[in-house]
């Protein structure tokens, strides 16, 4: 197993890392809208939140030798199932490839964001 670091992503929350290389898989722990150079959620829309976290999956990926075209699955979590079709668009730009994926609607996530994106991908 190889652990994933990079400073081009936010730094982990809690005792967590960015992600793992395991098996020529690539899994990344879930990404929220934080900017990586303020350590801050930039904004309160759901746009601009699931631009950064996705923003954030990316440059997990890279870090780990992966892209987003060798996405297999994610794992999308929303607090209002309201804003499906917006974070739809924004997700749909970046994963092309369609790769499977579940979207919940939760009850809260950290900093009180609007999403949370994690994925699992091949090198």
């Amino acid at each position: 197993m190889q652990k994933i670091h990079t400073d081009s992503a936010p730094k982990a929350l809690g005792p967590y890392s960015q992600g793992y290389v395991s098996n020529g898989l690539v899994f990344t722990a879930g990404q929220i809208g934080i900017n990586p150079e303020t350590g801050d959620v930039d904004a309160d829309d759901i746009e601009t939140q699931a631009e950064q976290a996705c923003k954030n999956i990316g440059e997990i990926l890279k870090a780990a030798g992966s892209s987003y075209d060798k996405v297999l699955k994610t794992t999308c979590f929303l607090t209002d199932l309201a804003d499906f079709n917006v974070f739809n668009g924004i997700y749909a730009k970046y994963f092309t490839s369609a790769p499977a994926r579940s979207c919940v609607q939760v009850a809260a996530l950290p900093k009180g964001v609007k999403c949370e994106l994690e994925a699992v991908a091949a090198l």
